[in-house]
């Protein structure tokens, strides 16, 4: 059961990581969901800037501990994404691109949706 537990919370983590990088697109469709967007992208943005674990990386370790499993160090993106991310060759300035591409996409999808709305008033 904890194993189970331990892949849902990873599950999740995996989920939040692209609502945040991505959620500002169901935007689009849902007028609430810059209410929940905004504040778990301010949140990503922290947590990568910061350096600190996400808590959802700890829940998950625990869980992997209860069921018998090696917890692993680090963050989740560390254990399991770093390969596919930050793949050999990525430069530091490869990675603020990327990072600005995701910033201009929220940004954009915002603007464009603060526009349409204005026009509509």
């Amino acid at each position: 059961m904890y194993l189970f537990l331990a892949d849902a919370v990873l599950a999740l983590h995996l989920a939040f990581i692209l609502f945040v990088c991505l959620g500002a697109l169901l935007a689009l469709k849902w007028r609430w969901i810059p209410w929940l967007q905004l504040p778990a992208a301010a949140w990503g943005v922290f947590v990568e800037a910061s350096g600190t674990i996400c808590p959802l990386t700890s829940i998950e370790n625990d869980f992997r501990m209860r069921a018998g499993k090696a917890a692993y160090e680090g963050d989740c993106i560390g254990h399991y994404l770093t390969a596919t991310i930050y793949p050999d060759g990525l430069t530091r300035n490869i990675q603020f691109a990327l990072g600005a591409a995701v910033l201009i996409v929220n940004l954009s999808v915002y603007v464009w949706l603060l526009r349409k709305r204005r026009t509509r008033a």
